[in-house]
């Protein structure tokens, strides 16, 4: 009863195709049947030929023989079907079994219930041919029957073979046993077995081998390890705990030292962007061979170019000297970390012009990432850039001037020596602030701000130049001078600070100025006196004033006035001494020298020309022709006497008229 209602009980039906394929797209079987251990048999594949001949069989079989003969133009003749109810019985309507349905195909549920049905049956039969079994093994054991071997029976002939066959009872026992082994297959499988042992003993002696290789490596490598990291600390380098690896635990009980070390080889004052990068560890195994391993190493170094141009008006650079670093691995530690911290402190040095280049005050810049370009002055150009370590070994150009090369190692120290005072003005300013905190006296303004590191190499320049050009304009006068027979000694001092003070000057919390003197001597009596003070400021001591000079057309200026006043004031002098029996007067008015006595009034007027060339122009009236003055005029590149030589001939013609 329950299984007809079950059956009748209405089926939700399902329009859905059904599915062909499972979820990563491959043919889903057709299942065959369900063993008892639940495993699933399926369907075997059929190719399309097979399919085709089973089914064109099926055809002959159910409809007949001659069913394609039965055809009548491609369609099947009614009249010739047989009846279905002539084929098949008729199903009894209350018997409650459907009619069989060849193209029906079972599902799972339907595959379960007919399981349940045949295996009870089918564990009976196993019974009863279990039972069977036993029956006949113990009817057979109580026959004491002669046991035979299978060698006898194969070797024995036909005749006797009918005759123990015809003897023997109808149930009766043999033993059979297994035939000896083939000599040369017996071989074989003891030499399979042989080798398999073999090959065995050989893989497990390699992994021993590659445990204890392992085990050494191990052992060498952590010696290493720890001769290395003596061997550092010992050269004054700074080591600190590594930080414990990912997912470490770092609770209440864990263990959090550190079992490895990194080497701090960045200053104590830097910012710690750089302090950061100036971190290696020393290799341990693996794949780094490396003595030191650099995390955050950016393998670039600092070079400092000066450019000037050539009498073709190229400029042609010249930077300092490279000294490559260190390219094998078996360099000692000392030299590797002391190049790995030069290129940090390199870096940082850099960093800072970028910064002070773009505000400078005296100087124009074009700053980029790698490049820092200055025109420090007329025909002078300064140049830092960040270049490879590939650049290292391409050695230093034949084209280069040496004075700029030296200038250059020069800057290239200088700027060392600067960042530590940067440094060292920063941690006096760290100690002082702590230090003020617990004092009433505040700390001046002056001393929170950082020291430059650029404007000492760029006064040093320019001051550098402009010596050079006030040293140049004084010596030019000094042959002007020296041309017209007057003796004349010039003192150039461009650094009037002595070693001592020269070398305290990178190092003062205070920036100073360098400065020198030059002297002027003409006629071994009269001194004019310059001083100067780096980057370009000139000041000249006068007798009758202190005077700032701000250009060479100035400086130009005052020295063609002072020349001029001293050689008017010494042709009065001559004039003088020659016409002092005369009663003759001499005097400067109106930058030109007088002589006046009776009958005759006599001007001499100064002018330089070109390259400071002194000429001077006597101009004569006489009472005897007071319309037409007589002028004679003195050039140095004409003249080959003594400009006090030319006056004393111009006063002897004026006397003797």
């Amino acid at each position: 009863m329950e299984q007809e209602q079950e059956r009748e009980a209405p089926m939700a039906g399902l329009s859905l195709e059904r599915p062909y394929k499972n979820d990563d797209g491959h043919p889903i079987p057709v299942l065959f049947d369900i063993a008892p251990d639940g495993v699933l048999h399926y369907e075997s594949k059929q190719t399309p030929t097979q399919l085709l001949g089973s089914n064109l069989n099926r055809i002959l079989h159910e409809r007949g023989q001659d069913f394609f003969e039965r055809l009548k133009d491609g369609a099947l003749d009614s009249a010739t079907v047989p009846s279905a109810n002539l084929q098949e019985p008729a199903a009894s309507p209350n018997d409650g079994v459907e009619p069989d349905n060849p193209g029906h195909i079972m599902t799972k549920d339907e595959l379960f219930k007919l399981k349940t049905q045949i295996l009870p049956q089918l564990f009976t039969a196993a019974g009863e041919m279990n039972l069977a079994k036993d029956l006949l093994s113990s009817i057979l054991s109580i026959e004491n029957a002669p046991s035979t071997s299978l060698p006898s029976i194969l070797n024995s002939n036909l005749t006797s073979e009918t005759a123990q066959t015809d003897s023997l009872p109808t149930l009766s026992a043999s033993l059979v046993t297994k035939p000896p082994p083939i000599v040369s297959m017996q071989a074989f499988d003891t030499q399979v077995a042989i080798g398999g042992k073999d090959e065995a003993l050989r893989k497990a002696a390699g992994l021993f081998r590659s445990a204890a290789n392992r085990m050494e490596r191990g052992r060498v490598q952590a010696e290493k390890y720890w001769v290395d990291a003596l061997t550092i600390r010992r050269a004054n380098w700074g080591l600190v705990p590594a930080p414990l690896p990912l997912g470490s635990p770092t609770g209440k009980g864990a263990d959090r030292t550190s079992k490895d070390f990194m080497i701090s080889y960045g200053l104590e004052e830097s910012p710690p962007g750089y302090r950061g990068k100036a971190l290696a560890r020393i290799g341990y195994g693996g794949w780094e061979n490396d003595s030191l391993v650099f995390p955050s190493r950016s393998n670039v170094r600092l070079r400092v170019s000066i450019g000037t141009p050539d009498a073709s008006g190229n400029i042609i650079y010249s930077h300092n000297s490279l000294h490559a670093p260190p390219t094998d691995y078996k360099s000692s530690l000392d030299d590797l970390l002391k190049n790995a911290q030069r290129e940090v402190i390199e870096d940082e040095i850099f960093s800072i012009l970028v910064r002070e280049a773009g505000t400078f005050p005296t100087a124009s810049a074009r700053v980029s990432e790698r490049l820092v370009l200055i025109d420090v002055t007329q025909g002078m150009e300064l140049k830092f850039e960040l270049i490879d370590e590939v650049i290292f070994t391409l050695g230093t150009s034949i084209s280069q001037h040496p004075l700029n090369q030296a200038r250059s190692d020069f800057i290239y120290h200088y700027l060392l020596t600067l960042l530590l005072r940067r440094h060292a003005h920063a941690k006096g300013r760290r100690l002082g602030a702590v230090g003020s905190s617990h004092s009433s006296n505040p700390i001046p303004a002056s001393s929170q701000t950082n020291l430059p590191i650029l404007q000492p190499i760029i006064d040093q320049l320019q001051y550098q130049v402009f010596c050079l050009r006030i040293h140049a304009q004084l010596n030019i006068v000094r042959l002007a001078l020296a041309a017209t027979g007057i003796p004349a000694a010039l003192r150039f001092d461009p650094v009037g600070e002595v070693g001592a003070q020269l070398i305290k000057i990178p190092v003062e919390s205070e920036m100073r100025s360098l400065g020198g003197v030059s002297t002027l001597r003409v006629d071994n009596r009269h001194n004019l006196r310059l001083t100067m003070v780096s980057p370009s400021v000139l000041t000249a001591h006068l007798p009758q004033a202190t005077i700032s000079i701000s250009s060479l057309p100035q400086l130009s200026e005052l020295l063609s006035d002072e020349v001029e006043r001293f050689f008017l004031e010494r042709i009065c002098e001559v004039g003088r001494r020659i016409c002092k029996d005369m009663g003759g007067i001499w005097f400067v008015d109106l930058n030109r020298c007088v002589g006046r006595w009776e009958g005759c009034v006599l001007n001499f007027r100064l002018t330089f020309g070109e390259n400071f060339k002194i000429m001077c122009t006597a101009t004569r009236l006489s009472r005897s022709n007071p319309k037409h003055p007589i002028v004679e005029t003195y050039k140095t590149s004409k003249v080959q006497q003594g400009l006090m030589n030319w006056v004393q001939s111009v006063l002897g013609a004026a006397l003797t008229e």
